[in-house]
């Protein structure tokens, strides 16, 4: 007698309808969504944070999976365009994501208002909307381990430091040169309390995106005399503005870029002209001698698998990849010790996962990351769960590091957290969360 299953089957797919076969049924794969992009006047810095992503995934695949869960993932190209990531979204979440990564603050804006009735979670390593650290607003969004405000922070006692205090900055002048969409004005309310704060002025200086014309603005820096300039920079935009700077004789050690504008694509070009360059980092920077950085040749470059070229590995942009995919997929391991090893997680469980992440030194060396990154540990309520950073510096030939790591000022960053945060959730009519609610 014929399978009464697969005559089913054949019946329903002459309806265009279809049934799970036994083997589908016990196949068992976390979906990871890759928005990238390659195409476009970012994709020189899109382009090696994808391949350090995807190359990660791949790695723990290598490894049996996530306790014996393989990951499946499916890139789209965004080109960095909002409209397109949300494109691409809609039309990858029928697959079940585990989380999705939006990697544009633009389309972070955009898809948070999707996320909680998808119950997909929205990661940001580093970026994304920085009031979003309050958990308690933001059930769904996850900017785990720094976002723009604690960047901006840092970059402001780096600069105190420099100075011989933070009440040097009394009667000095910053500029910020950035690029005007919503990744690029992200700073702007943490720069401008901290200018409240310690007196010195703000001057704000938007650059058209792409940026290759940069022209006027750096007369004005040169107009305007600042005493340091504050890049906020993505893709070409940056060696533009350090190119102009040399030209200018703008000093560039007196020059601080976000995390955005402190890889080896923005520098490599200008070589000895942006030595003195300083960018700040989040968690990472150039890291060529980590045990990550040794996995991923041994393991996937050395077999021929891996997703760029093997000179890349172990840079600022393609590490910084590897990092997000990692905490990804983190939570999703996090989730299974709730809800049962070997199973593939939904989006609602790998929420509760990343909100109750606990990623130890113990554990961050296991996995490679020993000396790359300090611990890291979300709640209900902090959906950051760290806010490390340090500066590095372009020596003329490569980056490296310039201070000893530095922590946001919980002073500075809570309270313009909760105001914020609240503003969004009187705009949405949402009710904070409580401790209590935490608990279910």
């Amino acid at each position: 007698m014929k399978n009464p299953l697969l005559l089913l089957s054949a019946v329903l797919a002459t309806m265009g309808m279809s049934v799970a076969t036994p083997a589908l049924a016990q196949a068992k794969e976390q979906f990871v969504p890759v928005l990238s992009y390659r195409t476009g006047p970012y994709a020189p810095n899109g382009t090696p944070w994808a391949n350090g992503f995807v190359d990660y995934l791949k790695l723990v695949n290598t490894k049996g999976g996530i306790n014996g869960v393989k990951i499946a993932y499916e890139e789209c190209e965004t080109g960095y365009d909002t409209a397109r990531s949300v494109e691409c979204y809609e039309r990858l979440k029928s697959k079940n994501p585990s989380f999705v990564q939006t990697l544009s603050t633009g389309a972070t804006f955009a898809i948070t208002e999707k996320a909680p009735g998808d119950k997909i979670p929205v990661v940001t390593i580093g970026y994304g909307r920085s009031e979003s650290s309050d958990g308690a607003v933001f059930k769904w969004n996850f900017p785990i381990a720094g976002t723009y405000w604690v960047a901006a922070d840092t970059i402001v006692q780096a600069i105190g430091k420099k100075e011989g205090g933070l009440d040097k900055h009394k009667g000095k002048k910053i500029a910020l040169v950035y690029h005007d969409s919503p990744f690029g004005k992200e700073p702007i309310p943490l720069l401008q309390e901290r200018a409240r704060n310690h007196g010195f002025e703000l001057q704000l200086l938007p650059v058209t995106p792409p940026g290759v014309e940069q022209k006027a603005t750096w007369l004005q820096v040169r107009q305007s005399k600042p005493d340091y300039v504050v890049l906020w920079g993505w893709g070409v935009m940056n060696s533009t503005a350090i190119k102009e700077a040399q030209a200018t004789g703008y000093p560039r050690e007196k020059m601080y870029g976000v995390w955005w504008a402190g890889a080896e694509p923005d520098v490599k070009d200008v070589a000895d002209g942006a030595k003195g360059y300083n960018a700040v980092t989040i968690q990472h920077g150039a890291e060529p001698n980590a045990d990550i950085v040794k996995f991923m040749l041994s393991q996937i470059h050395d077999k021929g698998q891996g997703t760029g070229p093997k000179e890349e590995v172990g840079q600022v942009l393609y590490l910084r990849g590897v990092m997000s995919a990692m905490i990804g997929i983190e939570g999703i391991r996090s989730a299974q010790e709730r809800f049962g090893k070997g199973k593939v997680m939904t989006g609602e469980q790998v929420r509760w996962g990343l909100e109750n992440l606990n990623l130890t030194q113990a554990k961050l060396d296991a996995l490679g990351f020993k000396g790359v990154m300090r611990p890291i540990s979300t709640s209900c309520m902090d959906h950051m769960g760290a806010a490390w950073t340090r500066i590095h510096t372009w020596n003329g030939k490569a980056w490296e590091f310039t201070s000893e790591w530095m922590q946001a000022d919980e002073q500075i960053l809570k309270p313009l957290v909760k105001s914020t945060a609240d503003k969004y959730a009187a705009e949405k009519k949402l009710t904070r969360r409580t401790g209590q609610d935490c608990q279910s």
